[in-house]
């Protein structure tokens, strides 16, 4: 029998992936100045038995002050590098599966509450920080003015990407993922919506990105795995496009990198996104089309027949899920079970195999069938 796109293996650098199910990154505002907790060995714990072919660790700010909240993982100190190491150690027990982080900075996004507590700006008696940005625009109404960067601290920024690869190559990552989308500082350098400094970093809005993304790709072995996180929109005007991304992915597979993750929006609090099933596929096409590089992307996937459809139009070469597994942490599972591919559960969890188990009829009716 023929295997569906999805549970067919993919070469990426010099990592094989078992199926194109990838665990994307999900904040989970659960740190330690920086450090993760027994939250995370819980939520990537139980992901990393969920069958996905790629487990993908949380944004990771790369400075302290690169975080998004005071509850955000980071890699910048020797603390960071230890909690992490217990967890993602305590994974590879689990899973045979690659296992990556997203390595980020939050510009101008950062200091700010967690989602359940209101996600803005925090307040004086909260300890904020002063956040940084190419240029001193506030993310919106009500947000404070960011530090407009200076060359200098790009290029210190810079070496805070390579030495958290470092940490990240140290802890025994596969693969990492550079984050230029959703707003953060990265995708603000690249928008005009953001970028308004009167120097070089204005005229060639790629010039800082892309020298992280260099400074990355010498520090990460080959045979391993590089990608990027870049936006195919901002849903605003006077924001970048498809356009953008694809220029901006002719550079990342120059330097070497070996696919890019597409999403969209995030930038800003005026943009008008049209949030539908697989909003973001007609950016991930483009890109891979003109752009020639392996591509994967997310954003309302939820069901495995639309997931094997947009592999097999070759829109991209890989899906990520992330609020699907948080609703179904078996999404994977059972998308084998419908496509009739055997899939091996860890063995504590064997009993609950369709092959042996009968109540797998009655709780997913559609079965192989479909």
């Amino acid at each position: 029998m023929q295997l569906p796109e999805l549970f067919t293996p993919i070469q990426v650098g010099g990592v094989t992936l078992p199926n194109r199910i990838a665990v994307s990154p999900m904040c989970q505002y659960s740190a330690d100045d920086g450090s993760m907790t027994d939250w995370h060995l819980m939520h990537l714990g139980n992901l990393a038995c969920s069958g996905a072919g790629l487990v993908m660790v949380e944004a990771t700010g790369v400075t302290r002050e690169g975080r998004i909240s005071h509850g955000c993982t980071g890699l910048y100190n020797e603390h960071n590098e230890a909690a992490m190491k217990r967890v993602v150690d305590a994974c590879r027990r689990i899973t045979r599966s690659p296992i990556g982080v997203q390595l980020a900075h939050s510009g101008r996004k950062g200091s700010v509450q967690a989602p359940w507590e209101g996600g803005k700006s925090l307040a004086a008696g909260a300890s904020p920080w002063r956040t940084v940005a190419p240029s001193a625009i506030p993310y919106g109404e009500g947000w404070p003015a960011p530090h407009e960067l200076s060359v200098s601290e790009l290029i210190s920024l810079t070496d805070s990407f390579s030495r958290a690869a470092q940490r990240a190559l140290a802890i025994g990552f596969d693969l990492i993922e550079l984050h230029a989308a959703h707003g953060y500082l990265l995708h603000e350098f690249l928008s005009p919506l953001s970028n308004r400094r009167a120097d070089a970093y204005r005229a060639e809005r790629m010039k800082f990105p892309l020298a992280v993304a260099r400074a990355l790709r010498d520090s990460w072995p080959k045979e391993r795995a590089l990608a990027a996180r870049i936006s195919g929109s901002d849903w605003a005007e006077g924001g970048i496009g498809p356009e953008a991304a694809v220029a901006f992915a002719t550079e990342l597979k120059a330097i070497g990198f070996d696919f890019v993750c597409i999403s969209s929006a995030g930038l800003v609090p005026q943009q008008k996104m049209k949030v539908e099933p697989a909003y973001n596929v007609p950016f991930a096409a483009a890109v891979r089309k003109q752009a020639g590089i392996a591509t994967r992307v997310g954003g309302m996937i939820v069901d495995p027949l639309q997931a094997e459809k947009i592999l097999q139009s070759g829109a991209a070469d890989m899906i990520c899920l992330a609020r699907a597994l948080l609703d179904n942490p078996r999404w994977v599972w059972h998308a084998a079970e419908r496509f009739g591919v055997r899939l091996d559960y860890p063995p504590q969890y064997a009993r609950s195999h369709p092959a042996v188990w009968p109540g797998s009829r009655l709780a997913r009716p559609q079965g192989a069938a479909a």
